[in-house]
C-alpha cells in the first residue's frame, strides 16, 4: 500500500484494528523523520498488515480519548 494511504493523521477517527499499543497505517505527524520508520514488521509502511507496533508515546491519551 502507498504510503498516502497509509499516512492518517493524528486526530482522525479510530480504526477496528487501533489499540492503545497500535495504530492501522502510520499516525505520526511526519513519518519520515520518525525513529521506527523503515523498521520491518514494526512500521506501518514496512509490515504486510499495515499495523504501527511502536505509535508516539503520545498515542495512549490520544487513543483514550478518540474512545471516549
Amino acid at each position: 500500500m502507498n504510503k498516502k494511504v497509509l499516512s492518517i493523521p493524528f486526530n482522525a477517527p479510530l480504526h477496528p484494528q487501533d489499540t492503545e499499543l497500535q495504530t492501522y497505517g502510520c499516525r505520526a505527524n511526519n513519518p519520515d523523520i520518525c525513529g521506527n520508520n523503515g523498521l520491518l514488521n514494526i512500521c506501518a509502511f514496512y509490515s504486510v498488515d499495515c499495523i504501527c507496533k511502536k505509535p508516539s508515546r503520545a498515542w495512549k491519551k490520544q487513543y483514550n480519548k478518540l474512545k471516549g
